[in-house]
């Protein structure tokens, strides 16, 4: 059996910090993570990013479960979808859009390849 635990997930402390890849003006995001791949070809963690705006591609269907913040996804093609804590999305593979963070969010999230 092979069980990926995160405990607090709203305090745990994140590994690494990096500003977006593709920002959309100022301030510029900045993302921090801490997660597990495992060998059955899924990854989990816990991810948290601060205001600001910016394109994204979800390369692979992820689920993700937001315990903070505020934000909206805005795919392409699509209408916004107003996200705050206690919400959950699945996305699809290759999920192309806009985030824009109001209020920094934290989510959980479970990676499918």
């Amino acid at each position: 059996m092979n069980i990926t635990y995160f405990r607090d997930t709203p305090g745990i402390v994140l590994d690494t910090s990096n500003p977006v890849a593709v920002p959309l003006g100022e301030p510029v995001a900045v993302a921090s993570t801490t997660s597990v791949e495992r060998s059955d070809g899924v990854e989990t963690g816990v991810w948290e990013c601060t205001p600001g705006r910016w394109r994204r591609q979800i390369v692979q269907q992820e689920f993700c479960h937001f315990v903070a913040g505020r934000c909206t996804f805005t795919p392409d093609g699509g209408e916004a979808i107003e996200i705050r804590a206690g919400d959950a999305l699945m996305m699809p593979a290759n999920t192309l859009g806009i985030w824009d963070i109001q209020e920094t969010v934290r989510k959980t999230y479970v990676l499918i390849f």
